[in-house]
C-alpha cells in the first residue's frame, strides 16, 4: 500500500497539480476571449447541459450561493443565462442557458485543446483506464 510520502505518490500528486492548474490556466484563457471570469464560464458550462437550481450551483462550485446569483445576474444581462421557474416546484428558479449561452459555451469548450489533444495521443483504452481511475479516485461508481 502506498504511502502519503513515498515518491510515487508525491510525483502523481504533483502531475495532477500541474494538469489541473494548466487547465485553469487554458480556461480563464478561453473565458477572457468571450469577456467571462473563469467562473462565469464554469457555470455556463454547467447550465448548457441543464437548468439547475442556484444552490445546486453553488454545491457542484463549492461555493457561497450569493456568490451564484452574482454570477448568474451577470451571465443574465448578458443574455447567456435566464432564470424560469422549476416545472416540479414553481417556487423554485432554474437557471438556465439561453441559445447564445450554450453556442458560448460550446465555442469555450471548443478552445480547450490542453486536455483534448494529449488525450487524442491516447488509445480508447487508456482513455477508458484513465477514466475508471479518476471516478475511482473521486469515489465515484462507474455507469
Amino acid at each position: 500500500m502506498a504511502t502519503r510520502t513515498d515518491t510515487l505518490t508525491l510525483e502523481v500528486v504533483e502531475l495532477i497539480g500541474t494538469v489541473v492548474a494548466r487547465y485553469h490556466e487554458e480556461y480563464d484563457r478561453a473565458a477572457a476571449e468571450h469577456s467571462l471570469t473563469g467562473a462565469q464560464a464554469r457555470v455556463l458550462g454547467l447550465l448548457s447541459l441543464e437548468p439547475l437550481p442556484m444552490r445546486k450551483i453553488a454545491v457542484r462550485l463549492k461555493c457561497e450561493p450569493s456568490n451564484v446569483t452574482g454570477i448568474i445576474d451577470r451571465l443574465e444581462a448578458r443574455g447567456l443565462v435566464e432564470r424560469r421557474p422549476d416545472p416540479a416546484d414553481r417556487r423554485v428558479k432554474l437557471a438556465a442557458a439561453t441559445d447564445q449561452g450554450r453556442r458560448t459555451a460550446r465555442e469555450l469548450r471548443d478552445a480547450l485543446d490542453f486536455a483534448r489533444e494529449p488525450l487524442a495521443g491516447l488509445s480508447d483504452d487508456e482513455r477508458t483506464v484513465l477514466r475508471d481511475l479518476l471516478r475511482r479516485m473521486l469515489g465515484e461508481e462507474a455507469p
